[in-house]
C-alpha cells in the first residue's frame, strides 16, 4: 500500500493478513515502507508497529477547529456558562410579569374567599364588590364601612388600599380590620366619620380576571377611583362636595399608588373632585431598575443590565415628581406622604426609603418618615404600631376635613 507521488513514498496503515502454523488467520494493524521484494513463492513485508489505530478506516489526527486540545475544557465550560446567562437573561425579560406579580403563590390563592377569613376581622364586615375596569376587564374589590351614614351625616373619608405582589386580599383583611376597628372605637373627634376601606385585587389575582401587568393594574387603580365617585353619590354626597382619599400602598402597591397619584384622574373637574389628602407608602421601593441593583449588586453579573428591557417600572421616584408638578399646576394642596418602612426589612435597603424621602423634600412635598421597629417587610401592619401610624394618618385627613368645615 505505497503512494508515489513526484518521488515520494507515503505510507497508508495496512491491516496484514498473516496465516500460522495452523493454518488460522491472524489480523494485525501495521504500517508498511517503502522496502525491496525478495523471496520466491512467499511475499516479505517489513513491518513495525506504530502504536493503538482505529479498527475501521484510516488514523487521522485531527484538531478541533484549530483550538489547542490543553484550552478545549476552559472554551466548553465558559460557552456553557454564556449559554445559560443567556437563556436566563431572555427568560427575565420574557416573563417578568410573572417574576414580578405572583397571584398564584400561595397555590390556593385564587381560591380563598372572605368567609374563610370572617372570624378573624375583629368583628368588621367585609364584602365582595365586582366592577369593569377601564378596558372591560372585571376585576373585584374587597369593600367595609364603620359607622353608618345617617349618623355621618355625608362625612365620608375613603382609603384606597393596594396589595403587595403576592397572595391575595383575603388573608390580608386580618391584619387590614384592626385599622377600621380603631377609627370606629377612638373618638378623636366629636362628630361621627364613615370611613370606608377599599382593596382593590388587580387583574389576575383572587377573583379578578386577566393577567397582571403595570399598565393593566394602572387602569384597575383608575377604576377602583371611579367606583368611589360612584359610592359617594350613592350615599347621598352631592356632585359639588370633595371625596377625601387616602390611598395606601404596601411594596409593589406602593408604586401602584404613587402612579395612580401621578395620573390626572385626580385632577377631572369633569366629575366629583376626589381630594387626595394622605398618600402612605408601606415598604416602599424606589423603582423595579433599582430592585434589580439591590438583588444583583455584581456588577459582573448580566441580570442587572436587562433593565433598557423592562416594560414594568413602577418608578415611584419619579411618580412622587410628577404628582407634585400636578398639584402645583391645578393649584391643589400637596398631600401628606407617609413613608412607612420596617427596621429589618430583609428585601428593600434602607436607602430606598432614604432616597424616596429626598424627593418628596425636593419636590416640595410634606413627608414623614415612620420605622417599625424589629418589623420584617410583610410584618409592618402585623405590630400594632404600625397600624396605629395608619390610624393617625386618616384621623388627620378626618380632622383637616371636618373639623374646618364645621367651623365654617
Amino acid at each position: 500500500m505505497l503512494r508515489v507521488v513526484h518521488g515520494k513514498a507515503f505510507v497508508r496503515q495496512l491491516y496484514i493478513c498473516s496465516a500460522n502454523v495452523r493454518g488460522q488467520l491472524r489480523y494485525s494493524p501495521r504500517y508498511a515502507f517503502s522496502t525491496k521484494l525478495s523471496g520466491g513463492t512467499e511475499t516479505q513485508i517489513r513491518r513495525q508497529s506504530r502504536g493503538p489505530v482505529l479498527r475501521y478506516g484510516t488514523y487521522q489526527r485531527r484538531e478541533l477547529g484549530g483550538i489547542p486540545t490543553v484550552l478545549l475544557p476552559p472554551v466548553v465550560f465558559g460557552g456553557l456558562v454564556v449559554a445559560l446567562w443567556t437563556w436566563k437573561c431572555c427568560m427575565m425579560v420574557l416573563f417578568q410579569n410573572k417574576i414580578i406579580y405572583m397571584p398564584g403563590l400561595p397555590p390556593n390563592a385564587r381560591r380563598e374567599t372572605i368567609a374563610e377569613y370572617n372570624h378573624q376581622c375583629s368583628g368588621i364586615e367585609w364584602r365582595e364588590e365586582s366592577i369593569r375596569s377601564l378596558d372591560g376587564t372585571k376585576i373585584s374589590l374587597c369593600v367595609a364601612s364603620v359607622n353608618d351614614f345617617d349618623v355621618s351625616q355625608g362625612r365620608m373619608v375613603y382609603i384606597l388600599y393596594f396589595q403587595g405582589n403576592a397572595s391575595s386580599i383575603p388573608p390580608r383583611l386580618p391584619f387590614l380590620s384592626p385599622v377600621l376597628r380603631m377609627l370606629r372605637d377612638r373618638r378623636v373627634l366629636d362628630i361621627p366619620v364613615r370611613y370606608t376601606m377599599v382593596c382593590c385585587s388587580y387583574r389576575g389575582y383572587w377573583t379578578s380576571k386577566g393577567r397582571p401587568s403595570e399598565k393593566g393594574i394602572a387602569l384597575d387603580a383608575a377604576a377602583s377611583l371611579d367606583w368611589i365617585r360612584e359610592d359617594f353619590l350613592r350615599h347621598g354626597g352631592r356632585p359639588t362636595d370633595s371625596i377625601p382619599v387616602a390611598i395606601w400602598g404596601q411594596s409593589i402597591g406602593a408604586g401602584v399608588a404613587t402612579n395612580l397619584a401621578a395620573e390626572t384622574h385626580l385632577f377631572q373637574e369633569s366629575k366629583p373632585n376626589l381630594l387626595l389628602e394622605t398618600l402612605i407608602l408601606e415598604t416602599p421601593f424606589i423603582s423595579v431598575r433599582a430592585m434589580l441593583e439591590t438583588l444583583y449588586p455584581q456588577k459582573w453579573l448580566p441580570y442587572r443590565h436587562l433593565w433598557p428591557f423592562l416594560w414594568n417600572h413602577l418608578d415611584s421616584s419619579k411618580a412622587l415628581g410628577v404628582m407634585s408638578q400636578r398639584l402645583k399646576d391645578a393649584n391643589m394642596e400637596s398631600p401628606n406622604v407617609i413613608l412607612l418602612e420596617a427596621e429589618k426589612d430583609e428585601l428593600i435597603p434602607k436607602e430606598h426609603g432614604k432616597v424616596l424621602e429626598k424627593r418628596c423634600k425636593d419636590s416640595g412635598l410634606n413627608v414623614e418618615k415612620k420605622t417599625i421597629d424589629g418589623a420584617l417587610h410583610t410584618e409592618v401592619m402585623v405590630r400594632p404600631e404600625g397600624r396605629l401610624v395608619v390610624v393617625e394618618a386618616v384621623e388627620e385627613v378626618a380632622q383637616r376635613r371636618f373639623t374646618s368645615s364645621r367651623g365654617t
